[in-house]
């Protein structure tokens, strides 16, 4: 039997524009011209302002409806609403210029180039062979990735052979091509199936007379484990040679390239990646003056047509056609107000944000000194602005800021602390900024072990685990002491 009962429930739910203005403040300055373009297009209600154009002029709109009388015009919506504000500027207009902001150029963003797929499908047609085994090297090489490599077995192609394509040939005719014509394309080393062959296939081309090019073919084939793990002594003992003879040959080896897929674009399409800063961040009298970089994104403003076409509405109440265009004007327009307050509000969120940075690392900014970064987390500034932490998230993502000691990413000013031995709290990153340094100034020869790594940071009053001393290494992309060795 159904039963039918009321409740009563309390929620929290986010506003459409709440939504949007989390949506914009997250994103970059790049993105944001994108979105704004979009917004430009899908929305005819807004406009790009004329730079000349300072404040708008109402007066000619208000007198041509205040002559017309007091009588009302039935609607479901206030047209003076949308045609007229308290104040004589039109308050949702957004200027997002700054005097002080530098300007970013960011011309031909994209580039257009050839992918490595089309490159080899050009040179693969080219060769003298059956139909049927170019159907395979197609085959084979719509299965090489990014880097050029072919990841999967052979015995697998053969299978998708039969099954896709109705190909039915052996795993040792899929490798001769592989090998005999795949192989053999331009890029060198292109079709490889290990790091050891894609250098083998490239040392292989060059002059095998020379005496280094050969001692290195010799090491890639025969010693690629002893290579890899630096085990030079091995390596000498082996052929009985210098140690000059040896760093002749890494010379080689170190030019040959493991990813001979890296200068082609499987999309066709190449991105610039020219970083423009979404702020400035200017030092002047020992005063830190953080501003947004917003050059690139213009003035927006309600288009003046659909104003004309509102007011032509509040003269003629009798028209359906107008009166459906003015609802369908109502959504843009309200649309269109929305977005701006959401500009203006991230904006303000952004310049909040910044402020409350530098004004946490005035010592850094003034002096560019990463020792002089104090530990800072989110909540650290979340306190300071108001702001919730997630806030401040969206805003340090993927932002970075022009500063007079260069361009700085703002996810690289926050860190944890730890204590020194004289009690006081340090950031993570002034530590990994001494570990750099130790590590940078070792002997390449006799690398520091972690061991001794923990030594020398507590010399310096750090008092740090081992452990911690790997985890700041990996972070800092730094190898263990057995990799960092050199001749």
């Amino acid at each position: 039997m159904l039963k039918q009962h009321l409740q009563l429930k309390l929620g929290q739910k986010l506003a459409p524009q709440q939504i949007q203005l989390m949506k914009l403040i997250q994103l970059h300055t790049l993105e944001f011209e994108e979105e704004l373009e979009r917004e430009l297009e899908e929305n005819p209600a807004l406009e790009i302002a004329k730079e000349d154009s300072k404040e708008e002029d109402y007066s000619s709109l208000e007198d041509s409806y205040e002559n017309e009388g007091t009588e009302s015009i039935e609607t479901d919506f206030d047209v003076n609403e949308y045609l007229y504000d308290d104040e004589p500027s039109y308050k949702t207009a957004s200027s997002n210029y700054s005097p002080d902001d530098e300007e970013f150029d960011n011309e031909s963003l994209l580039t257009e180039g050839q992918s490595l797929y089309d490159y080899l499908m050009e040179q693969i047609h080219l060769v003298n062979i059956t139909d049927e085994d170019v159907r395979i090297a197609e085959y084979i090489i719509g299965n090489l990735d990014t880097d050029g490599y072919l990841r999967r077995e052979i015995k697998s192609i053969v299978d998708d052979l039969a099954f896709s394509q109705g190909i039915y040939t052996t795993k040792e005719k899929v490798e001769d091509i592989l090998e005999n014509y795949i192989q053999k394309l331009d890029p060198s080393g292109v079709g490889a199936r290990s790091l050891q062959e894609c250098l083998l296939l490239q040392i292989e081309k060059k002059v095998s007379s020379d005496k280094a090019i050969s001692l290195a073919a010799n090491i890639l084939r025969h010693q690629f484990d002893a290579l890899t793990n630096k085990h030079y002594n091995k390596i000498i003992q082996k052929y009985d040679i210098e140690e000059e003879d040896l760093k002749d040959a890494l010379d080689e080896i170190s030019k040959l390239s493991p990813k001979v897929g890296g200068n082609f674009d499987t999309q066709t399409i190449t991105i610039n990646q020219e970083i423009i800063p979404d702020f400035v961040i200017q030092v002047k009298d020992g005063q830190v003056i953080p501003m947004l970089n917003s050059k690139n994104a213009p003035t927006l403003r309600v288009s003046e047509e659909y104003k004309d076409i509102l007011s032509t509405y509040s003269h003629d109440k009798n028209s359906a056609e107008h009166k459906q265009a003015a609802l369908f004007i109502k959504q843009k327009l309200d649309a269109a107000k929305w977005y701006i307050d959401a500009i203006n509000q991230r904006q303000n969120t952004l310049l909040q944000t910044i402020t409350a940075i530098v004004k946490f690392q005035k010592d850094y900014f003034i002096t560019g000194d990463e020792k002089s970064l104090k530990p800072m987390i989110l909540k650290d500034i979340a306190d300071i602005t108001g702001f919730d932490i997630s806030t401040i998230s969206r805003v340090v993502k993927s932002k970075y800021a022009d500063t007079p000691n260069g361009i700085v990413y703002l996810k690289d000013l926050f860190s944890d602390s730890l204590t020194n031995d004289d009690g006081e709290e340090v950031s993570t990153k002034e530590i990994k900024t001494h570990l750099q340094e130790v590590i940078n100034k070792e002997n390449k020869r006799k690398p520091l072990t972690d061991d001794a790594l923990v030594v020398i940071l507590k010399e310096q009053g750090y008092n740090i685990a081992r452990r911690t001393i790997a985890k700041y290494r990996e972070q800092l992309n730094i190898p263990v002491a057995r990799l960092r060795k050199e001749l």
